[in-house]
């Protein structure tokens, strides 16, 4: 296992990565990528074990419903590239028992590969988001056939790749890139059925980055954005060579969506297990500023937090449900069940901005007006600031709490990573559609056609 400052070392490897329009010689050194760089590192120190062999338990297989329930805190705990580097070594775990039998060759890499992983501690970060080009036309018939990342040439030891990949977090700050294709793939579009995994410092990959990072240096003001920043990262495959043995799909296109729906069903756990915290942050954030407001006994600001607390019951009821439910594949591994895990996620999702518009009528307009932390130490207004923002209730008889707790629910909801979370919320997993296509294929339509069949007294007479 690796500890953060050997993670920091690993870094400096030649990659080439960029943000704002320079190239970025040293990741660990960049002033705008090192906040999240160290909180990587600090998560590898959290679960950092000298002994032989040790495997970093963000990266074990789960092979029980209980194993994949002690995954959820841990996850929470860690890191958004070490949640990345989970969902990766999952999803090449599920792929490989839902094609072994027809590719058993291509089963033994992926596995072989997650035990490299394993051993070296690697972080990893999923490709799956194509460029696209004109959304209304299929890979082949594209402008340009590299709007979908793709194989341009094919030898002996193995492939070349072009393209690019788009919403990729912590690329930058990642070790490898697994590559999957974006959508099932058709007879005549073998060049773009590849999966493959790519060193990030692998001759031409390209990596432009932006950031939601706060925008100046008092951070005080962005208490949850301060450290839960992470790169977006802009992934180029500028012909990229691939050899055999990380290559996972090379041409047979009915398979291509196998990796698209088994990222999906690790990503879309995630997403429900991060919604569930979520829910019940936002409750509290909206209990407390009432609170600080005067307003917690109002009937209607107390209709409004108890609509949130339903919801953030049910978020951890699908949660639960999908790991209780759990399937146990063929190798071993536990895998969540998926109609639970898709309608929870779809649900938490679909009405996160519901939850959020509650708390922002609940909190009132100083979510976004609040004058900063510094004001207060200023000798001119600062007294007066504390004087205006106290309401004499609780904690709030002091106007810095309240500044506080308004600072902290824009920074989660209203602000550039407030942004960010509710596009991510909506778009992790394939986004709402996707979630609906497979709730639909896993619910039992059958048995309730025949449940209101009997109550409508026209079911077949049972023998």
């Amino acid at each position: 296992m690796m500890t953060g400052a050997q993670y920091k070392a690993s870094l400096n490897d030649g990659r080439e990565t960029y943000f704002e329009g320079e190239r970025v010689p040293d990741v660990a050194a960049h002033p705008q990528l090192n906040a999240s760089l160290d909180r990587i590192a600090d998560c590898y120190d959290s679960f950092y074990d000298p002994a032989p062999g040790a495997v970093n338990a963000m990266m074990s297989i789960p092979r029980s419903g209980a194993e994949l329930r002690d995954r959820i805190p841990l996850l929470h705990q860690a890191d958004i590239v070490a949640n990345t580097t989970y969902q990766s070594l999952m999803t090449v775990t599920t792929v490989a028992g839902r094609i072994g039998e027809q590719f058993p060759v291509y089963a033994e890499r992926m596995r072989k590969w997650v035990a490299e992983m394993q051993a070296a501690d690697t972080r990893i970060t999923e490709c799956i988001t194509d460029a696209k080009g004109d959304r209304s036309l299929p890979p082949g018939k594209q402008t340009d056939p590299d709007a979908y990342t793709r194989v341009v040439e094919r030898r002996d030891d193995g492939v070349v790749i072009r393209g690019a990949k788009l919403h990729i977090t912590g690329a930058s700050l990642s070790h490898e890139l697994l590559t999957i294709p974006t959508k099932a793939m058709k007879p005549g579009e073998e060049d773009y059925a590849i999966a493959c995994a790519v060193p990030v410092n692998a001759a031409g990959v390209k990596i432009v980055n932006t950031t939601y990072a706060p925008r100046h240096e008092d951070m005080r003001s962005f208490p949850i954005s301060a450290t839960h920043n992470f790169p977006e990262g802009f992934v180029i495959f500028d012909d990229v060579f691939v050899p055999n043995e990380r290559i996972f799909l090379d041409g047979e296109t009915k398979f291509a969506a196998v990796f698209a729906h088994s990222l999906g069903l690790w990503e879309r756990l995630g997403g429900l297990a991060f919604l569930a915290d979520e829910a019940d942050e936002l409750v509290g954030f909206a209990q407390l500023i009432a609170e600080a407001n005067g307003l917690a006994k109002e009937g209607h600001i107390r209709e409004k937090i108890t609509e949130m607390i339903i919801h953030a019951t049910l978020i951890r009821a699908a949660l639960e449900a999908a790991i209780a439910n759990c399937k146990i594949g063929e190798d071993g591994a536990a895998f969540p069940d998926e109609l639970y895990t898709n309608a929870g996620k779809y649900h938490g999702a679909a009405n996160y901005n519901l939850m959020c518009r509650h708390l922002h009528d609940i909190a009132g307009g100083s979510v976004l007006t609040a004058p900063g932390i510094a004001d207060l130490e200023n000798n001119e207004v600062g007294a007066l600031v504390r004087k205006y923002m106290a309401t004499g209730v609780g904690p709030a008889e002091d106007g810095e709490y309240r500044m506080r707790l308004f600072h902290a629910i824009r920074d989660l909801t209203a602000d550039a990573y407030g942004g960010w979370k509710f596009v991510t919320n909506l778009q992790a997993g394939g986004g709402l559609y996707a979630q609906r296509i497979v709730t639909r294929k896993h619910y039992d339509m059958e048995a309730a056609k025949k449940k209101a069949l009997k109550l409508a007294g026209l079911a077949p007479a049972e023998h």
